[in-house]
Order: structure tokens, then sequence, then C-alpha cells
């Protein structure tokens, strides 16, 4: 059992696959302990950024952090935070589940391509590079 739980949220396919990874986290979970759901908004390259009206970047977050909510509220027997990061996937996970305090990672991966072995994926960067245990799910 966990008392602190990570899971990185995916919300392309309608939250499907971040609702899959919170019914096994509500398995995993200790009594009196926490699950802290992260999304990571992507980093727009500047010369991209400019040409973004600030208007577009922000409705993009609040869209995030409604889903988020929506998700979470579904699962209101057990302590879900959302949090919302911009920048690099893979670090960004590992930043949220330093400052939380996790003592575990969950993350969905997808078959991989032939682009994944040479860049890798952000599944298997996080399982490199965590210092706690990381659930893989498909």
């Amino acid at each position: 059992m966990y008392s602190t739980i990570v899971i990185a949220a995916a919300l392309f396919n309608e939250g499907a696959t971040t609702r899959a990874a919170l019914e096994k986290a509500r398995k995993l979970l200790s009594p009196g302990g926490k699950i802290t759901l992260v999304h990571v908004i992507d980093e727009v390259p500047g010369y991209v950024a400019a040409a973004i009206p600030q208007s577009h970047i922000s409705a993009r977050r609040k869209d995030v952090q409604d889903q988020l909510a929506a998700i979470a509220a579904e699962f209101s027997d057990i302590p879900v935070e959302p949090v919302i990061r911009q920048g690099q996937p893979s670090a960004s996970i590992l930043g949220c589940a330093q400052e939380a305090g996790a003592d575990l990672i969950m993350i969905a991966s997808h078959k991989p391509g032939l682009s994944d072995y040479f860049i890798g994926s952000t599944a298997a960067r996080i399982v490199r590079h965590a210092q706690v245990s990381v659930l893989v799910t498909r």
C-alpha cells in the first residue's frame, strides 16, 4: 500500500486512461493516503508563443483545469488533488512527485514506435530517473 501516489494525467482520450489509473490507485492507496493528479502542458517555443493569443493559452489551461477537476470529483471517496504543470513532461512529473513526497508514480504508456527508441518516451524517462516505484500501465 502507498501513502502518496502521483498519477500522470492524460486527457487525450476523454480521460479514460486517467480514470483507469485512478481506479488502480484507489486499490493501492493506504488509508489516509492521497493522490496527486498531474497534467503537464508542454512548453511552447517562444517564436510560436508570440503568435498565439494569450487568451488562447489561458483558455487551454482553464479547459485542462476543468477536466482534471471533473475527473477528481468522480473519485470523491479518495483525496485527489489536481495539479497543472508547464514544461518538459518527464521532468515536471518527477518534480511534482518529489514535492508531493510520493512513494509511487503511475503513468500510462503507449506501444513504442521507432522514434521512442531514439528519443525515449515520457514513461521510459520517468522509469529511468524516478527515485520511487513507478507503475506503468497500458
